[in-house]
């Protein structure tokens, strides 16, 4: 199986090179940049093959998938700065990312008669309520630009193709790049006093157990749309930060301690209006996954032990 993977030099895309290498199947990566641009860890997408595809060129979009010509695409490529799409300068080049350059691809798979992946966010939805977001439903409402044209992406793989996976994930995390984690432990050591959100509730995910999950998926047609993040409950930002500092000194951080670093609990109105508007309730169900005979990802608690392990800090 020959499989392109769109944004390597990013979190996701990294990892599902590095999956794809290890069950032996074939991957080519792509990026924006001439040549692999991502952390040069060693691992096995850093020598894997690369090809330089800027996705808000359709020409290009064409000309070097059919040149691939592979059976899958997984389209991890897009603009995920939420706040910076909010700028009027922006927008134009955000749903050309998010939106056009998806639908350039999701037509070179129609041609072609490959499965595509896209992944997507909660962010599609308007964040109210309790109740945890259905894969299928469509009551979709985004709160910001960075929400419709992820939304926007979506429709033009599910009204193009038949062959597609949607899956919507939340609150990621992975070695390369910035996320949460890394934030919060930078800030950790600077400061003795913070205070993170507690009325934003969902559950991370990390992108070394989605690439997993994700090759399981290509290996299947049990096409459609799906919800995945790690399972372990459903957290605040002030229970995920409590969480990362108590395993940072269980690692032998101290300067994480209680003792030294405490950590308010506030609410969104009283952290301060961000630019773009954020959903309360980033809840998934992801009963689909096990539904279709897909294994469910470990805990978000499992997974930050072993992202801390992985990474300097």
């Amino acid at each position: 199986m020959k499989v392109l993977v769109t944004g390597v030099a990013g979190q996701l895309g990294h990892d599902v090179m590095n999956e794809l290498a290890g069950r032996g199947l074939e991957g080519i990566g792509s990026d924006i940049a001439p040549e692999y641009s991502g952390v040069a860890d060693g691992t096995a997408v850093t020598s894997m093959p690369y090809i330089q595809l800027d996705i808000t060129d359709e020409a290009a979009v064409n000309e070097k998938i059919r040149e691939v010509n592979p059976d899958v695409v997984v389209h991890c490529a897009a603009w995920t700065a939420v706040d910076l799409a909010e700028d009027e300068d922006k927008i134009s080049k955000v749903r050309a990312i998010n939106a056009d350059g998806t639908r350039y691809i999701a037509n070179v798979c129609k041609e072609l008669n490959c499965k595509m992946v896209y992944i997507s966010t909660d962010y599609v939805f308007d964040g109210q309520g309790e109740t945890p977001w259905d894969p299928d439903c469509k009551d979709y409402k985004p709160l910001n630009v960075y929400g419709q044209t992820k939304l926007e992406g979506e429709l033009a793989v599910s009204e193009t193709l038949e062959k597609y996976f949607i899956v919507r994930i939340a609150w990621v995390f992975g070695k390369n790049g910035k996320n949460f984690i890394k934030t919060m432990l930078n800030v950790g050591k600077t400061h003795d006093k913070l205070t993170v959100v507690n009325d934003q509730i969902g559950t991370p995910t990390y992108t070394f157990d989605l690439a997993r999950l994700l090759v399981d998926m290509i290996e299947t047609d049990k096409y459609g749309y799906y919800h995945a993040t790690n399972e372990g409950g459903y957290i605040s930002w002030y229970d995920f930060t409590k969480e990362i500092f108590r395993q940072a000194v269980e690692l032998g951080h101290n300067e994480y301690s209680e003792e030294r670093l405490s950590v308010t609990p506030v609410t969104t109105a009283e952290y301060g209006v961000s630019k773009a508007a954020r959903p309360f309730n980033s809840r998934l169900d992801k009963s689909k996954l096990t539904a279709n005979g897909f294994q469910p990802l470990p805990t978000w608690q499992d997974a930050l032990h072993r992202y801390l392990k992985e990474i300097d800090f």
